[in-house]
């Protein structure tokens, strides 16, 4: 996911205010790297409530104060109160602030008490840089729903492989809220239903390999995961359901970066593939270039694991909230996503 796309990820609103959060103490010291044991099991936060607060960060790319009306307008119907970080509107040439500064957003908004949720304004880019200095201790002893998608994926991958804490790709801050939008994470957030996800009617699946498959769901925007590839920051891939999503990357970088997760290991690991969607990956060239489908099919079937494109996933209006670090059942004949427990407390 290049910069140059942030463009697409601006959508709606007018200026929205909130309660700011209080920054811990000595925000700009450096985090010492922490490396948590591994869990025996996963970490669900608690599910949100009519009446919760919630925070709303900016740990990549800055926001314009017109562009999340519609998050503030989505979450006052579903009942909940917003306390906004207290870098939320910095800016730093491309960045929502300084590194320091959106790390601290993060670790304040896990400390504090009063905060039953975390929602993130943009993506674009900037995750990566303050993966080092988030405090896994204070999060890990804090354990609290985090959403978003696009760059976010840093975050949410960095977080659940360093606590095993379920994390959730899903809506922005300066998405859209749909009605689809906001039904599907009402499902996951608030009902904590054990939910079967499966695209509306005039969204259409391409089946890459049949069957059904049991695994971790883990995943993201597919640039953002390559780009952490030899990190320490991506979580075991061994039997996981992969779901991966793009915007703005012709048809031959979608080729060379799932190239890079073969390459890696990575899609050797996997028992199932999802491909979300891949809004404006046209070739400039056409008949010079392979078709997303024969990329996927390259790729994809001689795994012999079951795998579709098409999900609801990714830079469109209606997406899914999904629980990454959640046990999942997915059928790739029919194009669904099984959750086979509760991804909140």
């Amino acid at each position: 996911m290049t910069l140059r796309r942030r463009a697409l990820l601006r959508t709606f609103g007018l200026t929205a205010i909130g309660t700011q959060l209080l920054p811990l103490a000595n925000p700009s010291k450096r985090i010492a790297q922490t490396n948590l044991s591994p869990k025996s099991a996963i970490v669900k936060p608690r599910r949100l409530q009519v009446g919760d607060t919630v925070a709303l960060i900016n740990p990549a790319a800055f926001n314009y104060e017109k562009e999340v009306q519609p998050f503030f307008k989505a979450l006052d119907k579903l009942g909940l109160k917003i306390k906004l970080g207290e870098h939320f509107y910095d800016r730093y040439g491309y960045l929502a602030g300084k590194d320091a500064d959106r790390a601290a957003d993060v670790n304040t908004a896990f400390a504090d008490d009063s905060v039953r949720g975390i929602f993130t304004g943009m993506g674009g880019w900037g995750c990566g840089r303050i993966l080092p200095l988030l405090d896994y201790n204070i999060i890990g002893n804090n354990p609290k729903i985090i959403m978003g998608f696009s760059d976010i994926t840093a975050l949410l991958l960095a977080i659940h492989a360093k606590t095993n804490i379920v994390t959730f790709h899903g809506p922005l801050g300066a998405s859209t809220w749909s009605p689809f939008t906001v039904y599907s994470l009402k499902k996951i957030l608030f009902d904590g239903g054990s939910v079967t996800l499966q695209n509306s009617k005039s969204v259409q699946i391409e089946t890459i390999g049949r069957g059904t498959a049991r695994g971790k769901l883990i995943g993201g925007n597919l640039s953002v995961i390559a780009a952490m590839v030899g990190s320490a920051y991506l979580p075991t891939w061994e039997n996981s359901i992969l779901f991966v999503e793009e915007v703005g990357e012709e048809v031959y970088r979608i080729d060379r970066m799932l190239t890079q997760l073969k390459l890696a290991g990575i899609l050797d690991k996997i028992s199932g593939f999802i491909f979300g969607q891949c809004t404006k990956c046209e070739a400039e060239t056409p008949q010079e270039s392979l078709t997303l489908p024969q990329v996927l099919s390259d790729h994809i079937r001689p795994l012999k694991i079951p795998a579709w494109y098409g999900s609801m996933v990714g830079h469109i209006q209606d997406k899914f909230t999904l629980p990454i670090g959640l046990e999942v059942e997915i059928d790739a004949d029919s194009g669904t996503i099984k959750l086979l427990e509760s991804a909140v407390s």
